[in-house]
């Protein structure tokens, strides 16, 4: 029998790999990336530890050159997908009763088969599939996905170990039950790893999960579900079924024990998930627990006192690394006049000497975005700025999509603080600037907290401490992740748990324990050692 108290401290964050000109990593991912690009993976849907192939092929091609076909899948339909929550439903019956630090083990061991033996098959994959140069793809596949797994072991460990006070005559105990059924796991585009987090974080804490990936991602997504089965994930546990969005949302939120959605993706699919919930509460069995990081109009406020030079870097990379396709992007900016004419020219250089292009060539700082819709609702607002009297295009505006979804970084100044966009999502490489006189700080202060309905990152530049504490004050609710002097990209797993409120999500901080409590239904458990003889209080004689 195993008595012992095992606990799982805080690991150190992976190591990220710099792919410099000569080092063993370039050239191991250059392979990779040539092996990738020569063949076409076949995708299967993955149920209660079944590849399932239903012929329903949908090609994943590379955004770079929309003509390479990477994979096709085998599209799950509603019969599929009925059959991935029954699935689900009878693993758990097995999994809620595996202990604890076996199924973080499980994890854990995926975590260190990303970080070694698969580190270049993941970062391909993620280059290839979804446009990321080297380095970003090194941040999100391989140590944000370790991180995620590791972390969340230690953060497990922390909740379990959270007990009650007893008395001498009485035993208390916390029992952290799964939730009453699985998860629906319903994952973006932008980042691998929030498609592994988002299934784990539950399956971690006993759940099954129902994993549904977005149809741009499935290529590294597939890997990832491929590497936990091999980590020793049992049959069922986590049941992957790329899918069409409504077909998967409208049967998955039929069944009685769908006990929670983890999601993260635009705010109006997830209002609409919400929406549908409420509208089938007398089906299910409890509850369903609601966790979404959605949208975000991320900004950067610069104070008088800011230093132009580290404004200029931050906004440079804060808005276009990753084409702007983070939901922490920097999107618009709040620039006081007397700093504008600096931070103008040192951002307009920088921009002007961005490469655009494929990732395969490591000398390109920017991709393309993720399709053609996204390219298409990207340029018609940048179109409509180059139109408008209010606007005016200080460097980029310009784009092409007969090879790949190219679209130059742009920057645009308005004259309308609250110009269509200073305040609409367009997830792109587009930055708008909106220049305020130096004495009117509070009005622009206001401004920025009120003109988008997101609240999700922000940045805040002084050197003066008061003027930090007064912008904290006055930006109270406007961003759940808030940076002095930084970008407002690149939140740590465990440094700076992720996620904002307001229409930009639940604000369950990903990375952190807290995320990890919303996948447990707690059970306060009182174990009498002397039970009453007499019903009469001492006060009645």
């Amino acid at each position: 029998m195993n008595n012992i108290s095992f606990s799982i401290k805080k690991p150190l964050n992976e190591k990220v790999l710099s792919y410099a000109p000569g080092c063993v990593e370039r050239e191991e991912l250059q392979k990779e990336l040539s092996r990738q690009s020569s063949i076409v993976v076949d995708i299967p849907a993955v149920i209660g530890g079944k590849e399932v192939r239903t012929g329903d092929l949908v090609e994943v091609v590379m955004p770079h050159d929309h003509g390479h076909v990477l994979a096709r899948f085998h599209r799950a339909g509603a019969a599929e997908i009925a059959a991935a929550c029954s699935a689900a439903v009878a693993a758990q019956a097995e999994w809620m009763r595996v202990p604890w630090v076996e199924r973080a083990a499980v994890f854990m061991k995926a975590a260190h088969l990303i970080s070694d033996k698969y580190r270049f098959l993941l970062s391909a994959a993620t280059m290839l599939g979804q446009s990321k140069n080297a380095y970003q793809a090194e941040i999100d596949a391989v140590a944000e996905t370790a991180d995620f797994l590791r972390m969340n072991a230690a953060f497990a460990s922390e909740i379990y170990a959270g007990q009650p006070v007893s008395g001498h005559d009485q035993m208390n105990r916390l029992q952290y039950r799964p939730l009453e059924g699985f998860v629906f796991a319903v994952t973006p585009f932008n980042f691998t790893a929030i498609a592994a987090n988002l299934p784990t974080a539950p399956a971690l804490m006993g759940n099954t999960a129902v994993w549904k990936p977005a149809t741009t991602s499935v290529l590294s997504n597939w890997y990832l579900m491929e590497i936990l089965r091999e980590a020793g994930l049992p049959d069922g546990v986590i049941n992957f079924v790329p899918s069409k969005g409504s077909v998967c949302g409208q049967t998955v939120l039929q069944h009685k024990y769908m006990a929670g959605i983890h999601f993260t993706g635009s705010t109006g699919t997830f209002n609409w998930l919400w929406r549908e919930v409420a509208a089938n509460l007398e089906k299910y069995v409890s509850y369903p627990r609601l966790v979404g990081e959605t949208g975000g109009k991320d900004f950067v406020f610069a104070f008088p006192s800011g230093n132009a030079e580290d404004i200029s870097v931050a906004l440079a990379r804060g808005a276009f690394e990753y084409q702007g396709q983070k939901c922490s992007a920097a999107s618009r900016a709040y620039i006081p006049r007397s700093l504008w004419p600096e931070i103008r020219r040192q951002l307009s250089d920088m921009v002007r000497s961005m490469k655009v292009g494929d990732v395969c060539d490591f000398g390109n700082f920017v991709n393309a975005v993720i399709d053609e819709s996204a390219f298409d609702t990207i340029t018609s607002c940048i179109d409509r700025a180059i139109e408008s009297e209010d606007a005016v295009v200080v460097c980029g505006g310009t784009y092409d999509k007969s090879f790949g979804y190219f679209i130059d970084p742009t920057v645009i100044e308005v004259s309308d603080p609250r110009h269509e966009l200073m305040e609409t999502e367009l997830f792109g490489p587009v930055l708008t600037v909106w220049v305020y006189d130096d004495d009117n700080v509070d009005e622009a202060l206001a401004l920025c907290d009120s003109t988008s309905p997101y609240a999700l990152t922000g940045a805040v530049f002084a050197r003066d401490r008061r003027e930090i504490m007064h912008a904290m004050d006055r930006l109270s609710h406007a961003a759940g992740n808030f940076y002095i002097n930084d970008k407002p990209t690149g939140a740590v797993v465990g440094q700076q748990p992720f996620g904002g409120g307001r229409g930009s999500g639940t604000n369950d901080k990903a990375g952190s324990h807290l995320n990890l409590l919303r996948w447990v239904t707690p059970r306060t458990i009182k174990e009498t050692f002397s039970p009453a003889r007499d019903y009469r209080y001492p006060f009645l004689e």
